[in-house]
């Protein structure tokens, strides 16, 4: 029987769209193919795979709807930016201005072709003929990429006469593509997209200020610099020029921060920094950097761990599955936490605790604090953001950042490298050198690890008075040689196995780089190791 049409005849066992399958544990699309003996389990757009596979062929139906529509060529190119607000936020370069109107009709073409059912198909052709093909559409970002791939051969999918690559598996058909809605938003538009918990309905757009304008500087500093997508990069490489990029980021990294510590001082009565972001955005280092310039700018810093305000272990909330969930917010003695900030505040002298991991109890063992005039606090945790863990310390004495790894690179114009897997191979090159753990235990903690950052650290990200984004255009050049050799110990028999492959995929597009000349303050260091803070 052919694996289509036991997709057809299995879609009334599952809540969701079928949208590809596991043949014998291999990952493959829904075709024609015929299956005998071997062992078929079908995704769904519910699962993670099946989400990023119905998004990746949701920008392949706009796309093409933008490309019939724009009849007059006036289109130069369509870029998707970054991602905002659980979509994609995308811009059209050329004599072309984007309106309602505009966006009405793409919606409208889209779906049409998805009423119609189109084919989604899939040719394997020779790389050098996908290049020709490319530059043939203007898609030069994607020429220049193919030229660092090993691979002679490369799978290009179309819809009608509309041909491209998106670096991962396609839905078959565009039937079940029909979820999605556009909106229009500063001078580009969003692609609102589903999530894997809701697949039958499009999550609401939330503009999101504050994180678009971190994202559009950074934007502008990828175009100064020139690296603004993964060839780019590369070409850095090549030219013997890295050296140089890895000092200008440097430099501009620094700058923001020098510039987050003007802001604190404009204000008066500021006595504590509350530093949060999500797991492997470079807080400890952020920390230690940002407290050198608040010397510099005549302030006398102290560090608070949150995390030393635990409540005692077995007052610990669990979670559904029984386990200490350290990251509820409850986990914090907030009372204590309290208490103690206010006295600081006043001016008194207060003894702060030391929590003992072994034993789960905090401890007191002689750290005694007095704030004056010119001492302020840097506090981190990935509560620091939510007032409810400062909710006796007045608005105007504290003063928020928020700091998280916003990949400024792009694959090619439609291809974006997403920010979670930017941290993810961040922590993997963290967990391997400081803890000795495998990257598939990295990988098999990762969905945990970010169910936690949508719950506690997201839904607070705009109420930040500072955003700093930790994350370098450099960086996966410089990881890819710690991190590649990890990916490879995991076997087909894992059940991290088809993410460390699509891993090695996305890092295969990068040539590789030493470290010798990344900082001993940089960020960085904080995963691949030789820094100067203890961390």
């Amino acid at each position: 029987m052919k694996l289509s049409q036991m997709a057809a005849e299995a879609a009334a066992n599952y809540e969701y769209d079928i949208i590809m399958a596991k043949v014998n544990g291999k990952l493959t699309e829904i075709s024609d193919r015929e299956i005998q003996d071997e062992k078929v389990e079908f995704i769904t757009v519910g699962d993670s795979i099946g989400n990023e596979t119905y998004k990746r062929s949701v920008l392949l139906l706009m796309l093409n709807a933008i490309h019939k529509i724009d009849k007059e060529k006036k289109i130069k190119k369509v870029t998707v930016e970054f991602s905002l607000s659980k979509g994609l936020y995308c811009e059209i370069k050329g004599d072309f201005t984007i309106t309602e109107e505009f966006l009405a009709e793409v919606k409208r073409v889209m779906l049409e072709d998805v009423k119609a059912n189109i084919p989604i198909k899939k040719a394997g052709m020779k790389t050098s003929e996908a290049i020709k093909l490319f530059e043939e559409h203007g898609m030069s970002d994607k020429t220049r990429l193919f030229k660092y791939r090993i691979s002679s051969y490369v799978n290009v999918y179309s819809i009608e006469d509309y041909s491209d690559y998106f670096y991962g598996y396609m839905a078959s058909h565009t039937g079940i593509l029909g979820v999605f809605d556009l909106f229009k938003y500063d001078k580009g538009f969003v692609l609102q997209l589903p999530i894997k918990e809701s697949p039958k309905t499009v999550p609401e757009f939330a503009p999101q200020a504050k994180l678009f304008n971190v994202l559009e500087e950074t934007s502008e500093w990828a175009d100064m610099l020139g690296v603004d997508t993964v060839a780019s990069l590369n070409e850095h490489i090549i030219s013997g020029d890295i050296n140089s990029l890895i000092l200008v980021q440097e430099a501009l990294q620094e700058q923001k921060i020098v510039d987050i510590v003007n802001k604190i001082k404009k204000r008066d009565g500021i006595k504590f920094i509350m530093i949060a972001g999500p797991s492997s955005s470079g807080k400890t280092t952020f920390s230690h950097r940002l407290s050198i310039q608040l010397r510099a700018s005549g302030f006398k810093p102290h560090a608070i761990g949150v995390d030393n305000y635990f409540v005692e272990r077995e007052q610990t909330p669990v979670d559904e599955n029984g386990n200490y969930n350290f990251e509820d917010i409850h986990a914090i003695d907030i009372k204590l936490f309290n208490d103690h900030m206010t006295s600081l505040l006043k001016g008194e002298r207060v003894e702060l605790p030391e929590f003992n991991f072994v034993t789960g109890r905090k401890e007191y063992n002689g750290d005694y604090l007095q704030l004056g005039d010119e001492d302020i606090l840097v506090i981190e945790g990935i509560h620091c953001l939510n007032d409810e863990l400062s909710y006796s310390l007045p608005v105007e004495s504290k003063f928020k950042i928020y700091i998280s790894a916003l990949t400024q690179l792009n694959v090619d114009e439609h291809n974006r490298v997403a920010t979670t897997d930017g941290r993810l191979i961040r922590r993997m090159a963290r967990d391997y050198r400081t803890r000795g753990a495998s990257a598939k235990k990295t990988l098999s903690m990762w969905e945990s690890v970010r169910k936690g950052e949508e719950k506690n650290i997201f839904p607070y990200q705009e109420e930040a008075d500072a955003m700093f984004n930790s994350a370098m255009a450099y960086e996966l050049c410089i990881l890819k040689p710690i991190v590649e050799p990890l990916l490879f110990s995991i076997t087909e028999d894992d059940p991290e196995y088809q993410e460390a492959k699509r891993l090695l995929k996305f890092l295969a597009y990068f040539l590789p780089c030493p470290a010798d000349n990344v900082p001993i303050n940089s960020i960085m260091r904080e995963f691949i190791g030789g820094g100067c803070f203890r961390v």
